[in-house]
């Protein structure tokens, strides 16, 4: 054999086992290892039928061969008992089990709710508060603002080890994902609306985080860079920040805003007070009003005098509005005179 040829065949190898290696299946954060033992103990509980089957049909194929006189020959047969039970229940057994994992796992790991531990050996402490971290995705970059810290980053983040930290995230243009894989799973960031994130990471180290939603030309280089660091190390860093850098204001921020590809790790030593709440509003130029009302995308209770949506009413709550589907044989209703821009 030739070395390409030995070269070929140990590709599929070299493959799986540089995906050892990845950050999924190695993660640094206690949600994502949690997210890690649910791939695990689904893919066992498939591999519980996948191996029998794939056995069996090597045993029967050479048990039922051609010319093998110790096999049963019976054309007349058309039902067992047995062999349904067994080819029924077991399924239907692992099926139950992997419906009763999924629905525990997503209340347990629904990316609202605080974290109730730092990592399976340690609670959180109630005395100590998440660190917020405000996430806004651009085009193409990543802007975080540290609202405690009055700093903000872009393409860079850094977290405190064992610290509980709630994300905060929106969007400037249009639907993304924020994914840090050894921290926690993925979230959508969209305009308009804000979404939040509790995770926690358990070790320091250098890890990379992206999106994980397409979003046009710069998609590919939309990436960031997360540190893990212990207290006295963030501490240090946010000094660094706020050393370097100017403050982040409308106008720098607007600026920042235009889409942009490749963009390095920038440092901002002040942030404009109220700025993610004006991006998440959407209202950040000068003259352009702030839309009120907005709530978060999970839990949201409909702002007072509003009327709630129709799926929310009953019969005659519903009214007959123009958006309402007309009955089977009406007539469609004549244009209506002007319209509002949403």
């Amino acid at each position: 054999m030739s070395i390409a040829r030995r070269s070929l065949t140990l590709l599929p190898l070299a493959a799986l086992l540089s995906a050892c290696d990845r950050a999924v299946l190695d993660p640094a954060g206690d949600i994502a290892l949690q997210q890690r033992d649910i791939i695990y103990i689904s893919t066992a509980l498939m591999l519980l039928i996948i191996v029998p089957v794939m056995a069996l049909i090597v045993v029967f194929a050479w048990r039922y061969r051609k010319g093998n006189e110790d096999a049963t020959y019976d054309p007349d047969f058309d039902h067992s008992t047995a062999l349904e039970l067994v080819i029924w229940s077991a399924p239907l057994l692992i099926i139950i089990c992997l419906g009763a994992l999924t629905w525990w796992s997503t209340h347990l790991l629904d990316p609202f709710r605080p974290l109730n531990r730092v990592s399976a050996e340690k609670a959180v402490d109630p005395k100590v508060r998440p660190l917020t971290v405000q996430v806004v995705s651009l085009d193409w970059k990543w802007l975080f603002i540290y609202p405690e810290q009055g700093i903000a980053t872009v393409n860079e983040l850094a977290l405190p080890v064992d610290r509980p930290v709630r994300f905060d995230l929106t969007s400037t243009n249009m639907m993304n994902t924020f994914y840090a894989p050894t921290l926690a799973g993925m979230i959508y960031t969209m305009p308009g609306m804000r979404s939040t994130l509790h995770a926690v990471l358990n070790r320091p180290g250098e890890f990379k985080g992206m999106s994980a939603n397409y979003s046009g030309e710069g998609f590919s280089h939309m990436r960031f860079k997360l540190y893990g660091v212990d207290q006295g190390g963030f501490d240090a860093w946010v000094a660094r920040v706020k050393a370097s850098g100017p403050a982040l204001d409308t106008d720098r921020y607007l600026a920042l805003e235009k889409p942009s590809e490749r963009v390095p790790a920038t440092y901002f030593s002040g942030v404009e007070a109220n700025l993610f709440d004006r991006i998440f509003q959407r209202c950040v130029k000068p003259g352009t009003s702030c839309v009120t009302g907005m709530h978060g995308m999970h839990g949201a209770a409909p702002e007072k005098g509003k009327p709630e949506g129709a799926l929310m009413k009953e019969g005659e709550e519903k009214g007959s509005g123009e958006s309402l589907t007309p009955p089977p044989g009406a007539h469609a209703s004549p244009a209506p005179h002007s319209h509002q821009e949403r």
